[in-house]
Protein backbone atom coordinates (compact mmCIF):
# COMPACT_ATOMS: atom_id res chain seq x y z
CA UNK A 1 0.00 0.00 0.00
CA UNK A 2 3.20 2.53 0.14
CA UNK A 3 2.42 3.14 -3.52
CA UNK A 4 -0.70 4.49 -3.20
CA UNK A 5 -0.15 8.13 -3.34
CA UNK A 6 1.98 7.48 -6.53
CA UNK A 7 -0.54 5.87 -8.26
CA UNK A 8 -3.27 8.37 -7.25
CA UNK A 9 -0.83 11.30 -8.04
CA UNK A 10 -0.29 9.67 -11.85
CA UNK A 11 -4.13 9.27 -11.98
CA UNK A 12 -4.60 12.80 -11.60
CA UNK A 13 -2.29 14.29 -13.69
CA UNK A 14 -3.53 12.36 -16.37
CA UNK A 15 -7.83 13.81 -14.98
CA UNK A 16 -6.24 17.39 -14.81
CA UNK A 17 -4.81 16.95 -18.47
CA UNK A 18 -8.39 15.74 -19.85
CA UNK A 19 -10.37 18.04 -17.62
CA UNK A 20 -8.16 20.84 -19.18
CA UNK A 21 -8.87 19.53 -22.65
CA UNK A 22 -12.49 18.97 -21.76
CA UNK A 23 -12.59 22.76 -21.26
CA UNK A 24 -10.78 23.76 -24.12
CA UNK A 25 -13.22 21.71 -26.40
CA UNK A 26 -16.59 23.11 -24.55
CA UNK A 27 -15.32 26.94 -25.19
CA UNK A 28 -14.85 25.85 -28.91
CA UNK A 29 -17.53 24.23 -29.38
CA UNK A 30 -19.82 27.39 -28.15
CA UNK A 31 -17.97 30.01 -30.25
CA UNK A 32 -18.11 27.22 -33.43
CA UNK A 33 -21.98 27.21 -32.68
CA UNK A 34 -22.05 31.35 -32.66
CA UNK A 35 -19.91 31.48 -35.52
CA UNK A 36 -21.95 29.38 -37.73
CA UNK A 37 -25.47 30.96 -35.98
CA UNK A 38 -24.05 34.43 -37.44
CA UNK A 39 -23.19 32.82 -40.84
CA UNK A 40 -27.03 31.65 -41.20
CA UNK A 41 -28.27 35.05 -40.30
CA UNK A 42 -26.16 36.17 -43.20
CA UNK A 43 -26.79 33.98 -45.66
CA UNK A 44 -30.61 35.12 -45.39
CA UNK A 45 -29.85 38.39 -45.98
CA UNK A 46 -28.18 37.47 -48.77
CA UNK A 47 -24.57 39.35 -47.30
CA UNK A 48 -22.19 36.10 -49.06
CA UNK A 49 -18.91 37.76 -48.36
CA UNK A 50 -20.00 38.09 -44.44
CA UNK A 51 -21.58 34.32 -44.35
CA UNK A 52 -18.23 33.41 -45.75
CA UNK A 53 -16.14 35.03 -43.44
CA UNK A 54 -17.75 33.56 -40.64
CA UNK A 55 -17.94 30.28 -42.17
CA UNK A 56 -14.22 30.12 -42.46
CA UNK A 57 -14.23 31.11 -39.21
CA UNK A 58 -16.18 27.95 -37.65
CA UNK A 59 -14.58 25.62 -39.77
CA UNK A 60 -11.51 26.92 -37.90
CA UNK A 61 -12.61 26.56 -34.97
CA UNK A 62 -13.98 23.02 -36.14
CA UNK A 63 -10.77 21.86 -36.99
CA UNK A 64 -8.98 23.07 -33.60
CA UNK A 65 -11.20 21.09 -31.78
CA UNK A 66 -10.58 18.00 -33.56
CA UNK A 67 -6.40 18.34 -33.62
CA UNK A 68 -6.65 18.90 -29.42
CA UNK A 69 -9.00 16.01 -28.92
CA UNK A 70 -7.17 13.83 -31.57
CA UNK A 71 -6.10 11.83 -28.35
CA UNK A 72 -8.99 12.34 -26.38
CA UNK A 73 -12.22 10.40 -28.43
CA UNK A 74 -13.92 9.87 -25.25
CA UNK A 75 -14.54 13.75 -25.47
CA UNK A 76 -14.44 14.02 -28.86
CA UNK A 77 -17.67 12.12 -29.10
CA UNK A 78 -19.89 13.73 -26.84
CA UNK A 79 -22.69 15.56 -27.24
CA UNK A 80 -21.37 19.11 -27.36
CA UNK A 81 -18.24 18.21 -29.81
CA UNK A 82 -21.41 17.03 -32.17
CA UNK A 83 -23.73 19.68 -32.40
CA UNK A 84 -20.91 21.65 -32.67
CA UNK A 85 -20.10 20.06 -36.19
CA UNK A 86 -23.96 19.68 -36.54
CA UNK A 87 -24.43 23.60 -36.26
CA UNK A 88 -21.47 24.05 -38.67
CA UNK A 89 -22.38 21.95 -40.95
CA UNK A 90 -25.94 23.30 -41.23
CA UNK A 91 -24.46 26.58 -41.51
CA UNK A 92 -22.42 25.66 -45.04
CA UNK A 93 -25.53 23.54 -46.27
CA UNK A 94 -28.12 26.68 -45.75
CA UNK A 95 -25.50 28.78 -47.47
CA UNK A 96 -25.18 26.45 -50.40
CA UNK A 97 -29.18 25.54 -50.83
CA UNK A 98 -30.58 29.15 -50.80
CA UNK A 99 -26.96 29.61 -53.32
CA UNK A 100 -28.64 26.83 -55.40
CA UNK A 101 -24.77 25.11 -55.74
CA UNK A 102 -23.31 22.35 -54.89
CA UNK A 103 -23.86 20.52 -51.34
CA UNK A 104 -20.12 20.16 -49.99
CA UNK A 105 -19.37 16.79 -48.61
CA UNK A 106 -19.15 15.73 -44.67
CA UNK A 107 -15.36 14.91 -45.52
CA UNK A 108 -14.60 18.80 -47.14
CA UNK A 109 -16.34 20.11 -44.13
CA UNK A 110 -14.37 18.00 -41.61
CA UNK A 111 -17.41 16.69 -39.42
CA UNK A 112 -18.54 13.15 -38.81
CA UNK A 113 -21.14 11.64 -40.90
CA UNK A 114 -24.24 11.43 -38.25
CA UNK A 115 -23.34 15.42 -38.03
CA UNK A 116 -23.59 16.23 -41.19
CA UNK A 117 -26.86 14.08 -41.78
CA UNK A 118 -28.55 16.24 -38.46
CA UNK A 119 -27.03 19.62 -40.06
CA UNK A 120 -28.43 18.86 -43.60
CA UNK A 121 -32.04 18.15 -42.11
CA UNK A 122 -32.09 21.18 -39.88
CA UNK A 123 -31.02 23.30 -43.35
CA UNK A 124 -34.35 22.65 -44.48
CA UNK A 125 -35.78 24.46 -41.79
CA UNK A 126 -33.52 27.24 -42.30
CA UNK A 127 -34.54 27.01 -46.00
CA UNK A 128 -38.11 27.36 -45.60
CA UNK A 129 -37.68 30.47 -43.93
CA UNK A 130 -35.63 31.86 -47.09
CA UNK A 131 -38.25 30.73 -49.07
CA UNK A 132 -40.74 32.74 -47.63
CA UNK A 133 -38.40 35.40 -47.85
CA UNK A 134 -38.12 35.24 -51.33
CA UNK A 135 -42.16 34.46 -51.78
CA UNK A 136 -42.51 38.25 -50.00
CA UNK A 137 -39.99 39.72 -52.79
CA UNK A 138 -42.48 38.10 -55.03
CA UNK A 139 -39.90 35.80 -57.20
CA UNK A 140 -42.22 32.98 -57.18
CA UNK A 141 -39.83 31.11 -59.82
CA UNK A 142 -36.91 31.04 -57.58
CA UNK A 143 -39.06 30.06 -54.58
CA UNK A 144 -39.96 26.94 -56.42
CA UNK A 145 -36.34 25.32 -57.41
CA UNK A 146 -35.16 25.75 -53.80
CA UNK A 147 -38.10 23.62 -52.54
CA UNK A 148 -37.17 21.32 -55.13
CA UNK A 149 -33.38 21.05 -53.77
CA UNK A 150 -35.88 21.02 -50.19
CA UNK A 151 -37.13 17.99 -51.94
CA UNK A 152 -34.17 16.35 -53.50
CA UNK A 153 -32.41 16.41 -49.86
CA UNK A 154 -36.05 15.09 -47.74
CA UNK A 155 -35.71 12.17 -50.60
CA UNK A 156 -32.18 11.04 -49.60
CA UNK A 157 -32.73 11.58 -45.66
CA UNK A 158 -35.39 9.11 -45.16
CA UNK A 159 -32.82 6.68 -47.20
CA UNK A 160 -30.90 6.37 -43.73
CA UNK A 161 -33.05 3.90 -41.96
CA UNK A 162 -30.86 3.17 -38.84
CA UNK A 163 -31.13 3.23 -34.75
CA UNK A 164 -30.93 6.55 -33.53
CA UNK A 165 -27.42 5.32 -32.11
CA UNK A 166 -26.01 5.42 -35.17
CA UNK A 167 -27.34 8.13 -36.45
CA UNK A 168 -28.19 10.91 -33.57
CA UNK A 169 -32.12 10.78 -33.78
CA UNK A 170 -32.07 11.84 -37.80
CA UNK A 171 -35.21 9.92 -37.87
CA UNK A 172 -36.98 12.25 -35.79
CA UNK A 173 -35.15 15.20 -37.55
CA UNK A 174 -36.58 13.79 -40.76
CA UNK A 175 -40.14 13.99 -39.62
CA UNK A 176 -39.46 17.56 -38.93
CA UNK A 177 -38.34 17.73 -42.85
CA UNK A 178 -41.20 16.44 -43.96
CA UNK A 179 -43.67 18.64 -42.19
CA UNK A 180 -41.56 21.96 -43.48
CA UNK A 181 -41.88 20.80 -47.15
CA UNK A 182 -45.84 20.16 -46.56
CA UNK A 183 -45.98 24.12 -45.15
CA UNK A 184 -43.59 25.57 -47.58
CA UNK A 185 -45.62 23.46 -50.59
CA UNK A 186 -48.68 24.32 -49.43
CA UNK A 187 -47.72 28.33 -48.75
CA UNK A 188 -46.44 28.31 -52.82
CA UNK A 189 -49.15 26.96 -54.11
CA UNK A 190 -51.53 29.36 -52.83
CA UNK A 191 -49.15 32.37 -53.71
CA UNK A 192 -49.21 30.79 -57.30
CA UNK A 193 -53.30 30.34 -57.24
CA UNK A 194 -53.11 33.68 -55.90
CA UNK A 195 -50.81 35.26 -59.15
CA UNK A 196 -52.89 33.16 -61.43
CA UNK A 197 -56.40 34.69 -60.10
CA UNK A 198 -54.75 38.27 -60.22
CA UNK A 199 -53.34 37.30 -63.81
CA UNK A 200 -56.76 36.64 -64.50
CA UNK A 201 -59.07 39.68 -63.31
CA UNK A 202 -56.50 41.77 -64.98
CA UNK A 203 -56.66 40.13 -68.31
CA UNK A 204 -60.43 40.39 -68.07
CA UNK A 205 -60.31 44.12 -66.98
CA UNK A 206 -58.26 44.72 -70.26
CA UNK A 207 -60.71 42.87 -72.27
CA UNK A 208 -63.23 45.06 -70.66
CA UNK A 209 -62.03 48.42 -71.55
CA UNK A 210 -61.15 46.90 -74.68
CA UNK A 211 -64.27 46.38 -75.71
CA UNK A 212 -65.79 49.34 -74.53
CA UNK A 213 -63.41 51.33 -76.36
CA UNK A 214 -63.94 49.39 -79.50
CA UNK A 215 -68.28 50.20 -79.16
CA UNK A 216 -67.39 53.67 -78.50
CA UNK A 217 -65.48 53.89 -81.71
CA UNK A 218 -67.80 52.17 -83.19
CA UNK A 219 -70.88 54.44 -81.62
CA UNK A 220 -68.90 57.51 -82.71
CA UNK A 221 -68.72 56.10 -86.80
Amino acid sequence: MDNIKSISEDIRVLLDETNQVRENALKLSREVIRLSANSIRASHRQDWDEANALKAQARSKVEETKEILKDKLEIYYTGYVQDAQKEYAESELTHAIVREISLPRHDELGVEPAAYLNGLAEAIGESRRHVLDVMRHGDLDRSERILGIMDEVYYVLITFDYPDAVTQGLRRQTDMVRGVLERTRADITLLRQQQNLENAIGTAIERIANGSGNRQTAEGD
